[in-house]
């Protein structure tokens, strides 16, 4: 696969009549007086970074555990790259940069202590009382669970801004018919916001900065976890040379610069990759605007299909990528012990407390007259918040066999 090429930024097409700025879907659940130095985009992008759920992402785990490494990525660190990749790809095109950071910023404000571990545990545990998944405990973290404003519970963003982190992974499908049931914490959010969202239609798709966002949420954690993975002993880079577009990149820094030691080595790598995966994301939406005649951001939401996509030999060489870091990674023997134990931590947490929400701390108290329902979901929701070291800390001031979640400890 021969380098993708494009015109330097300043030459190519504007594409800011596709922006879902455009749209005007500024309103706020709750009316404010609006800023007098900050657009509304910028202004949900500012209090999304002043959420005290955003600073727990310091310590809640990517894949290494937070108490491992300096070095690894938290979900702090991931979320920081993720809006780094989409703000350069909004910038390039023309689009809105402070939509885009902030949806960028936003997407995994819902995660876990322990990633997607954790959030297995709690899949399981709220599975009789309504489920859990983590990008519609995003949205009730936003809309909900943030309490730092006095006229209203949440961060009361604008419209746009949640209609693109509710479209994080795509379009949402009507309930019924065959088709699953929306999370307990998404369809609260549809009920309470409904005014606001009267405007928007489900089934179309988020606008182009959400879409950005989305597959750059791809692109950091695929790069960076094969970082992680070569850092932790897993694997070695070259492990992955049977994937062409990372045998291309290696073969590119190998030639540029013989002999690199590995940390040098893996730095151009990544860098390189990631600069070729933008490259590519931005050449192809540019395609697929002039190929589907896309002249307005209404175009991009009714279009039936996202544009923001990948060449399809590009997103075979990420898929690839992808399945490789599943085996090689995510279920490596070591890192599996290591799950199970931490499921355990947050299972032994939420049986406890759901037992004895008497115990739970200050401010999340359920109502004497809560159902059992309600005493479970706050009881995920205290559990969903908590760092892996305040998990960790808590589990051990309970019980008595606490495991130590660092990856090669044992």
């Amino acid at each position: 696969m021969a380098p993708t090429q494009l015109r330097p930024v300043s030459d190519a097409p504007d594409l800011s009549a596709l922006s879902a700025a455009r749209l005007g879907r500024t309103a706020r659940l709750v009316d404010e007086p609006d800023s007098a130095d900050r657009g509304p985009f910028r202004r949900d992008r500012d209090r999304i970074v002043h959420a005290q759920a955003f600073r727990r992402l310091a310590h809640k785990t990517q894949v290494f555990s937070d108490v491992q490494g300096d070095h690894y990525r938290t979900r702090l660190t991931h979320t920081i790259e993720v809006a780094q990749i989409a703000r350069s790809l909004a910038r390039n095109m023309g689009l809105d940069s402070d939509l885009t950071e902030a949806l960028a910023l936003a997407h995994d404000l819902g995660h876990t202590p322990f990633g997607h571990t954790g959030e297995d545990a709690l899949a399981a545990c709220m599975e009789p009382f309504g489920g859990f998944e983590h990008n519609a405990q995003t949205v009730r973290v936003i809309s909900k669970l943030e309490q730092r404003y006095a006229a209203f519970d949440g961060l009361n963003l604008t419209a746009e801004t949640l209609d693109g982190i509710i479209k994080h992974n795509g379009p949402l499908a009507e309930e019924g018919a065959g088709a699953p049931a929306h999370p307990f914490a998404l369809r609260e959010f549809l009920r309470t916001h409904q005014p606001l969202l009267a405007t928007i239609t489900m089934a179309d798709h988020a606008g182009l900065e959400a879409q950005i966002a989305a597959l750059s949420d791809d692109i950091a954690y695929t790069t960076h976890d094969i970082d992680d993975g070569v850092r932790a002993g897993l694997f070695s880079l070259d492990d992955l040379s049977h994937i062409g577009l990372v045998a291309e990149v290696i073969a590119e820094v190998d030639g540029a610069y013989p002999g690199l030691p590995t940390g040098r080595r893996m730095g151009e790598f990544t860098r390189r990759l990631i600069t070729r995966l933008i490259v590519a994301l931005e050449g192809e939406i540019r395609t697929c605007v002039d190929r589907n005649s896309i002249a307005t951001a209404h175009d991009v939401i009714t279009l039936g299909a996202p544009l923001g996509v990948f060449p399809d030999a590009v997103a075979q060489d990420v898929w690839m990528a992808k399945a490789f870091l599943f085996k090689a990674m995510y279920r490596h023997d070591d890192i599996v012990v290591l799950r199970i134990e931490a499921e355990r931590v947050l299972r032994e947490l939420f049986e406890h407390f759901n037992a004895a929400p008497d115990q739970l701390p200050d401010g999340w108290a359920a109502p004497p007259d809560a159902s059992a329902d309600q005493v479970a979901r706050q009881v995920c929701d205290f559990i969903a918040g908590m760092t892996d070291r305040y998990a960790l800390d808590l589990h051990a001031q309970l019980f008595d066999d606490t495991p130590d979640l660092r990856y090669g400890a044992g």
